[in-house]
């Protein structure tokens, strides 16, 4: 199984964040989960790799031109696809995950969750979608969501289509048993 993570490219301004995001890479190695995510070496990203990648874990890495000197690509990953364009990035990413996560990050973790889960919507995949709720990180969104919800620009069967979960080993459970069939490519 391959689950895509998305997540910030700096470490937050709470340890929590940092420590949370390296015991979900041990827990992703624990279960021989193969990790699809942006291809940095620094921030939570390059957090989450460097524990996969220490427990022996396989990651993949997917990374624009543009952004390899920026992010500064990881040098040690099992796999590193350096692609042109963020469509692109979002489109293989999608194409060789399972499954899609957002650890705590900025508007790009939320964009590239929220067209993972727009494709889910659209019926374009069946893959399941998590936010892991670190700390009460993503409570103020989830609350958003549900009055999205109560508005009627959301259904409910969608809203309760993203996982939201404190608790790692709770939230792996749940997108294991929402997982269809492993992408073997």
């Amino acid at each position: 199984m391959r689950l895509c993570v998305f997540c910030g490219s700096s470490y937050g301004v709470r340890g929590v964040y940092r420590a949370e995001a390296e015991a979900f890479g041990a827990l992703l190695a624990e279960r021989e989960i193969e990790l699809v995510y942006g291809g940095a070496h620094v921030g939570l990203m390059g957090a989450l790799a460097d524990s996969v990648l220490a427990r022996g874990g396989r990651v993949i890495g997917v990374i624009p031109q543009a952004l390899l000197a920026r992010e500064i690509a990881h040098s040690a990953l099992t796999q590193l696809h350096v692609v042109d364009s963020m469509h692109e990035r979002k489109a293989l990413m999608a194409s060789l995950s399972d499954g899609f996560v957002a650890l705590p990050g900025g508007i790009g973790t939320l964009e590239e969750l929220f067209e993972v889960w727009t494709w889910a919507q659209l019926g374009l995949h069946g893959k399941p979608c998590a936010l892991f709720d670190i700390d009460g990180f993503y409570s103020g969104l989830a609350t958003f969501l549900d009055h999205v919800v109560a508005q009627g620009f959301l259904r409910p069967k969608q809203r309760e289509g993203l996982i939201v979960e404190t608790d790692a080993q709770a939230l792996l459970s749940r997108i294991v048993h929402a997982c269809p069939e492993p992408t073997n490519e």
